[in-house]
């Protein structure tokens, strides 16, 4: 919105510049140019209508109405070519979203006349001041051209248009005086077709060759007569000009401009509108000073309205933005919290596995460590065991070979007389009675001893 808003300004700026440069460099007669702070003589209002006075009344009052906003008429213009496919209703809407003033936006519904209107820019400016300097005078000459097309044999009624020529004025008008009025409208209401003709021949001979009017034809137009007619334009509603012959002045058609623009206005009498104007310099000083003032305060106010809608969109921009980042920071903030507890409860849960581990693992060890400590006195004992069945062994080993010198002393002994079923019998007895008390000593001892001994060992 902001881009097209600054191309629009620059082409604005542009087109000021466009017509200054025309109004200066043009090809006018320096009678038409110098005088612009004079009232313009006749000749020179006739040079400026001419190109239009035989226009259908209520579009001829629609162009004088658009002249006096030439940008808004450049623009118009280069919308209505970019669009030609817009008609009708569909016309109406889009001219709803346009800025333009309302006589501007009519004229979309005829693109001829735009067109003409943007071609000769230099001539729309001149026209146009014209129109707010002198506009009764700008109308009489209107009428002075029609009667001498009349007496040409250029002006009559067609399929095309009506022409009514009448000397009496309506009721209410006092006349100031009696003279002839023409009037030109469509021959089918709301189909206007525009007359294409060349100023220098359908008024007969030009009265005034220091203000030669200019001919104008739309691009591909191969003329077929004195004045002939392009293809009609159906224009609804849009075309809301009308002319007050008898008074000299342009009025509204109350009806048909509500309808169109969509408003509710009372008042029939139309009023230049300078905020329309932009730039572009009143060339005559009391028009000038009618309006210059109001289009300079015009200017302040919609540049006023411009910047306070501006710093209002900025305002609403930084509150926006504002509870963006609140509501990042809240986001961020609550993310954090989130990530913390998540944290917090796996770090718990890595506390409780690793506590869990841990104990388990010291469970292992002091059931390893008592497997241990078992086996180490399962060894011990079992050590203790060989060793006592070591010492027995040592033992009755060492009772045998005691027992043995004995046993051998006791045979080298004279033999008693002594009766046959005891002979032997004593000795083993004795020798058995030995090792029953070496191992029933040696076991008492030797038990003792090796539990003893174990205890001391541990």
């Amino acid at each position: 919105m902001a881009t097209g808003s600054c191309t629009r300004a620059l082409l604005r700026g542009l087109m000021t510049l466009v017509i200054l440069l025309g109004v200066s460099l043009s090809t006018a007669p320096a009678g038409a140019q110098g005088g612009a702070a004079q009232p313009r003589t006749t000749a020179q209002l006739e040079q400026l209508v001419a190109p239009i006075a035989l226009y259908p009344d209520a579009l001829l009052s629609q162009i004088l109405m658009a002249s006096t906003y030439p940008l808004e008429v450049i623009e118009a213009a280069r919308w209505s070519k970019e669009n030609p496919q817009v008609t009708g209703q569909s016309l109406e809407d889009a001219m709803q979203k346009q800025s333009w003033d309302p006589s501007v936006k009519a004229l979309t519904a005829v693109p001829q006349a735009l067109q003409m209107m943007s071609d000769k820019l230099d001539w729309t400016q001149q026209l146009g001041d014209a129109f707010l300097a002198q506009q009764q005078g700008l109308l009489d000459a209107v009428q002075q051209l029609r009667a001498r097309a009349d007496a040409s044999g250029n002006l009559k009624s067609t399929p095309q248009q009506t022409v009514t020529k009448t000397s009496t004025p309506p009721p209410g008008v006092a006349s100031a005086a009696a003279r002839t009025v023409y009037t030109i409208e469509p021959a089918v209401p709301d189909q206007y077709y525009v007359p294409i003709y060349n100023p220098s021949e359908v008024y007969g001979a030009w009265p005034y060759p220091d203000y030669e009017p200019f001919y104008w034809y739309p691009s591909g137009y191969v003329p077929s007569g004195v004045l002939s007619f392009a293809a009609a334009a159906a224009v609804g509603g849009a075309i809301w000009g009308t002319a007050d012959w008898w008074r000299n002045r342009v009025d509204i058609d109350v009806n048909r401009y509500n309808r169109f623009n969509r408003t509710d206005i009372r008042n029939n009498n139309w009023v230049h509108n300078p905020a329309h104007r932009g730039n572009v310099p009143y060339r005559d000083a009391n028009v000038a000073q009618r309006f210059g003032d109001q289009g300079k305060q015009a200017a302040r106010e919609g540049f006023r309205g411009k910047a306070d809608a501006g710093r209002s969109d900025l305002a609403k921009q930084g509150k926006a933005g504002g509870r963006d980042l609140a509501k990042q920071g809240q986001a961020g903030q609550k993310d954090a919290a989130a990530k913390a507890k998540s944290g917090s409860k796996q770090g718990d849960g890595a506390k409780k596995a690793a506590g869990s581990k841990q104990a388990a693992g010291n469970k292992e060890a002091a059931r390893s460590k008592q497997a241990g400590s078992k086996q180490a006195a399962g060894n011990k004992q079992a050590t203790g065991n060989k060793q006592a069945k070591q010492g027995a062994g040592n033992k009755q080993a060492s009772a045998n070979r005691q027992n043995a010198p004995k046993q051998k002393s006791a045979a080298q002994q004279p033999k008693r007389n002594v009766a046959p079923s005891t002979v032997g019998q004593a000795p083993r007895a004795q020798g058995g009675a030995s090792l029953a008390s070496g191992r029933g000593g040696g076991g008492g001892r030797g038990g003792g001893g090796g539990r003893g001994g174990g205890g001391r060992r541990r």
